[in-house]
């Protein structure tokens, strides 16, 4: 049965104020000159997105009681614990293009920008099936369980930026510059308006944010189908994702078991949308599952280091030169 939303035009509005003063304040003032972000900066305002996290959660406890609140923050847990396979992604994407690091954090804000609106998109699409057809959640838990038992099996996400059909249209169609030109997406050249290829990774980002969704947006609706907390655990999920690329780039391939928690919890939340008219679940014991199983994965890559030859190395070909002004 579909759940009536919590979400007023208050608690909408209230929550659209926070995300545009956030993202005005990010970009506007702390990010305003291009920039490596560096450790100590990334750990800071990813504890300010958690932080902001906890408290929006408290924020609905107090207007819309417990049980909303804990929906939010297990959507939130693990909208957040999927992101972290984008990361890995945007290392080797930003790796194969020759990115300088001081451009990074202009492309996934634009890039997270960009997959705010994708992802509303898709969970008012997500969101309309599943008012109208009950039967969609049957569908959305096999697709999770079997996107699970995958994730398993392959030990996590395998990308080639390469054979990417957004890189292969963008090549064939668009006039590309040799190499970067700073900070811009598009450029005059000799009178002719060419794309840079910053611009090119940005659409390879954006992309790839639309395949990631396919798995988490149903992951989400198999904790709660309010459209509200759906929409606001993902977006605060994502938010945070650019400051936590950045605090854990040079440590993800410490997380080698990651793919395997990650995996375990879409089992499991699949799991519970098959049998959910069977057997009920407590919003509790979903909360304590996905975070004991994310839990134990990073404790076991903690514990048992992977040895040096298993750590995957990322190979560069045909990628565009490194700007060297």
């Amino acid at each position: 049965m579909f759940e009536t939303s919590i979400g007023n035009p208050l608690m909408w509005g209230s929550f659209a104020i926070l995300i545009v003063a956030m993202l005005a304040l990010d970009l506007g003032v702390f990010h305003r000159r291009e920039h490596e972000v560096k450790t100590k900066e990334a750990a800071i305002w990813t504890a300010v997105w958690v932080a902001l996290s906890l408290a929006f959660a408290a924020w609905v406890w107090f207007e819309a009681g417990r049980r909303p609140a804990l929906e939010f923050l297990t959507g939130y847990l693990i909208e957040k614990s999927l992101s972290i396979d984008n990361i890995f992604v945007f290392i080797v994407i930003f790796d194969y293009f020759r990115v300088p690091a001081k451009y990074h954090h202009r492309v996934l804000y634009w890039g997270i920008l960009g997959a705010l609106v994708m992802r509303g998109i898709f969970i008012a699409i997500g969101a309309a099936l599943v008012s109208n057809f009950e039967w969609v959640l049957y569908v959305f838990g096999a697709f999770l369980v079997y996107t699970g038992y995958r994730i398993v099996r392959e030990r996590g996400t395998s990308v080639d930026p390469g054979h990417n059909p957004v890189v292969k249209l963008v090549r064939r169609f668009v006039p590309l510059t040799d190499g970067y030109h700073g900070k811009h997406f598009v450029v005059r050249h000799a009178g002719k308006l060419m794309a840079t290829p910053l611009l090119l990774v940005l659409l390879v980002v954006e992309a790839t944010d639309v395949v990631f969704a396919v798995d988490s947006i149903p992951a989400i609706f198999g904790v709660t189908q309010d459209p509200f907390l759906v929409f606001t655990s993902n977006i605060f999920a994502i938010l945070g994702l650019r400051a936590l690329y950045f605090l854990l780039a040079d440590l993800m391939d410490r997380f080698h078991y990651l793919p395997y928690g990650l995996g375990a919890v879409l089992v499991f939340i699949g799991a519970k949308m098959l049998v959910h008219d069977w057997v009920h679940v407590p919003i509790e014991l979903s909360l304590g599952v996905v975070a004991l199983l994310l839990a134990g994965a990073v404790a076991a890559s903690l514990l048992w280091p992977p040895d040096e030859e298993e750590v995957p190395e990322v190979e560069v070909e045909d990628a565009p030169a490194k700007d060297e002004t």
